[in-house]
């Protein structure tokens, strides 16, 4: 998980309508809340074109992705102060604040990691900017904290990213991030004392400490340090692993494995349990299709040899017993399935299947008590079911209600394991199974003040997009709503990267259908609700497609009297911000508001910057002629037209995103103010030391969500209930 032109740039915008779509159409643009003209920030342009296969692509505002610069710091603050004045002006915002800090003020727990006789697990009070990070024999006793990352900044914004207890119960490997960046800082700390060691390693980035058996030391991937002053902005390539003695300087640290005739891989490592080997996951970007790679640590002098290797598919150790890997693949099955594979004879005509392909998609799966704990969807519902290693399916879990399973926490000589539960209305719940008496008991619950879980439904629904597939959506709303086309809808979406959203709690969902709203998730194409073939209908060529499942999903909640053009507003982030980005600038008519948070916007230069080249496998490069055409066709920084009334847009961003860097939502706000031909505000909120997402604090979490929430009750006329009302003021 870059932007437009002049004036004169227009005409790429092409509407993409059904019949029934065109009716909507008719309806105009019916901007009722705030009926004025925004006097928005003056932005220059540049006389700046890129040419692409002969085609000119003039980009005036490309000064913004130098996002550092004194003149994009000024024209961000002058957006902040325009867009900060008209959220203070919205009388229902405070209370929604603090009915979002009532709702947010519950204990939050992890799934549990047992090693070396300690349970290591997280926990957030409710309140706390960062969950704190606690400890306690397996056994029992009190708990005590290892880790309080709100100690470590006083406005909460370094958080804790990576986390590795060593075999022996001496040490722990940490990371630690500032302002939500992807880079890390690694550390040692002694489990005894509490205390930190000088062991400091600087420029890792998607990687975690994996512990040698014998304690001494870890692997780790670090790329090459970025220019001064580049550290959000550089392309991030060349990754290659380490090993790390403790106790020594990161100067001293042994290469490991490298690719240098590909800077594009990326390496992912993990020891098998029993200690015997190390093994190398090497991926190119977001592609499915990996390599994997051996060494047997209990061999002296032995090599690093491929387990299995061609990048013709995906493939994820799910542990060793012996030589023996279990692994889960999609390669001859899109559903993909577990796989036995003899490291000592690894050639594909000795692989045994374990567990086949089924119409169930396989999630993931953990070696536990000589049992494999298999972790899969049906219809984007989880299922977790236990099976022999022989693959004979055993029992099936009992699961509290339609919801999402997560966190499988266990280790093969473990008789017992943690998972998560959470759905749309049941907060997160730990749970720990032991398999001996096949009994599973809730070991972390949390109850959210004030909020009733019976007086909302959750359903799921199936409509019919564009081509004629059905589409599966997910509906949240009140006990006995009536369906009479007034309710505010929140319609959110992402599509990509074979990500599949599945129910989860979260208080802002439960804001929204407290105001009377309904929240609505369809699993678009892109992602992977029904596998490697749904995720490829909308990728590379198929994007297009994605944006059409969107729509169709908005249709069908009109076309059955859920809501209204006027009443329904759409959302996405990251990938589902470029979602909700293409969807107003290809169909403006259709909704009555959108947010586009941290959004992939600048579909031609997007690869420029951090790791945006790693999506290339996604969406295509500008840099091929046949993948230009459309990605220009959809960019939304490039199909802004001016003249045409857009609907109440905020975007949303953060000016240390080093993944989906800023510039790509200061640019397309540029864009959108300047094509702005109705009364509707486009609206740009820049938040100040976070990230892409992840490290939030959580003070400035419920401060943007009531920001999205304020916008949105503004804009779509919300009438915010008595009960709601009175709610939002305790």
């Amino acid at each position: 998980m870059g932007q437009i032109v002049s004036p004169s740039f227009v005409g790429r915008w092409r509407v993409r309508l059904s019949a029934v779509l065109m009716l909507v159409v008719l309806w105009g643009t019916g901007h009722s809340a705030q009926s004025q003209s925004f006097d928005y920030p003056e932005t220059t342009t540049v006389d700046s074109v890129e040419v692409y296969h002969g085609t000119r692509v003039p980009d005036p505002y490309q000064w913004m992705e130098d996002f550092d610069s004194t003149a994009v710091q000024r024209w961000v603050e002058k957006q902040n102060d325009l867009t900060f004045g008209y959220l203070e002006q919205i009388p229902e915002r405070e209370r929604i604040r603090r009915r979002l800090r009532t709702l947010w003020d519950y204990p939050k727990y992890g799934v549990p990691q047992r090693e070396a006789g300690r349970l290591f697990y997280s926990k957030n009070k409710g309140l706390q900017d960062q969950d704190v990070m606690y400890v306690r024999p397996v056994d029992g006793g009190e708990p005590r904290v290892l880790f309080d990352p709100n100690e470590w900044s006083e406005d909460g914004t370094v958080s804790l990213s990576a986390f590795a207890p060593g075999p022996n119960g001496e040490y722990v490997a940490y990371g630690t991030s500032e302002d939500g960046s992807d880079w890390k800082t690694l550390h040692v700390r002694e489990l005894g004392t509490g205390e930190d060691l000088d062991d400091t390693i600087k420029w890792v980035k998607f990687s975690n400490p994996t512990w040698t058996p014998d304690g001494e030391g870890f692997y780790y991937g670090r790329y090459p340090a970025p220019k001064e002053g580049q550290k959000y902005e550089a392309q991030t390539k060349a990754q290659k692993i380490y090993y790390h003695k403790i106790g020594t300087p990161q100067s001293e640290d042994r290469l490991v494995y490298e690719r240098p005739e590909n800077p594009k891989l990326g390496f992912g490592t993990t020891v098998t349990h029993d200690g015997r080997y190390l093994v190398i996951r090497a991926s190119e970007g977001t592609s499915e299709k990996t390599e994997l790679y051996v060494k047997n640590l209990q061999a002296e002098d032995a090599e690093i040899r491929p387990l299995v290797e061609g990048f013709n598919a995906s493939y994820n150790v799910i542990g060793a017993d012996g030589s023996t890997f279990y692994l889960q693949t999609n390669r001859d099955a899109p559903n993909r399935r577990i796989i036995a594979v003899d490291a000592e004879n690894p050639d594909s005509s000795n692989w045994r299947t374990v567990v086949p392909e089924s119409d169930a998609v396989l999630q993931g799966a953990d070696l536990v008590g000589g049992t494999l704990v298999v972790e899969a969807l049906t219809d984007v519902k989880g299922r977790l079911t236990i099976h022999d290693l022989d693959g004979t399916r055993e029992k099936t879990v009992e699961l509290p209600t339609i919801g999402s399973v997560g966190g499988v926490s266990g280790e093969p000589e473990h008789d017992s394991f943690y998972y998560g539960f959470t759905s749309f209305t049941y907060p997160t719940t730990i749970y720990r199974y032991d398999l001996e008496t096949d009994t599973a008991e809730a070991v972390y619950e949390s109850e959210v003040e004030g909020f009733d879980a019976d007086r909302y439904a959750v359903k799921q629904v199936f409509y019919e997009s564009t081509d004629g597939t059905e589409v599966p959506m997910f509906l949240v709303h009140k006990e006995g709503l009536e369906r009479d086309g007034t309710n505010p809808t929140y319609l959110y979406g992402y599509g990509g990267f074979n990500i599949t959203i599945t129910p989860n709690f979260s208080p802002s969902t439960v804001a929204w259908l407290e105001m009377g709203g309904i929240y609505a998730v369809p699993n678009l194409r892109g992602g992977g609700a029904y596998g490697q073939s749904w995720h490829e209908a909308g990728k590379l060529g198929n994007k297009q497609q994605v944006f059409d499942d969107f729509a169709s999903a908005a249709l069908y909640l009109i076309d059955e009297n859920y809501t209204s053009r006027s009443k329904l507003a759409i959302a996405g982030a990251s990938n589902g911000g470029l979602l909700t980005g293409a969807s107003i600038t290809q169909q403006p008519n259709l909704f009555g508001g959108a947010i586009v948070e941290r959004g992939v916007l600048d579909m031609l230069r997007y690869h420029e910057f951090t790791i945006g080249w790693a999506w290339v496998p996604e969406y295509g490069s500008s840099e091929k002629a046949e993948q230009f055409d459309y990605l220009y066709d959809y960019s939304p920084l490039h199909n802004a037209n001016t003249g045409t009334a857009y609907p109440p847009t905020l975007i949303t961003t953060a000016d240390t995103d080093d993944r989906v860097v800023p510039a790509h939502s200061y640019k397309f706000t540029a864009a959108m103010q300047d094509a702005q031909g109705g009364d509707a505000p486009i609206l740009l909120r820049v938040e100040t030391n976070t990230g892409h997402g992840g490290g939030t604090p959580t003070s400035k979490e419920i401060e943007e969500t009531a920001d999205v929430l304020s916008f949105l009750v503004e804009e779509l006329n919300v009438e915010m209930p008595a009960e709601a009302s009175s709610a939002t003021a305790q």
